[in-house]
């Protein structure tokens, strides 16, 4: 499922990175990574804020529809 599924507070893995070369390879740096934990903290208005590796990174609601849990 779509990480925009997500629910809040429920840890999730990562099971693949979707969209074009420099969409994924933008979402790596993050931390977004085949195999990696992420956490939904919040959710306004479609937009995210997550928790990956200690971080916290808001992302829309369209590159969070890539990134598959």
């Amino acid at each position: 499922m779509p990480l925009t599924m997500a629910k809040i507070g429920e840890p999730n893995t990562i099971k693949r990175v979707g969209g074009k070369d420099a969409t994924r390879k933008f979402l790596e740096k993050l931390g977004f990574v085949t195999g990696g934990n992420v956490t939904v903290v919040s959710e306004i208005g479609g937009n995210m804020i997550l928790n990956i590796k200690d971080s916290r990174v808001a992302l829309g609601k369209d590159m969070a529809n890539k990134i598959m849990v």
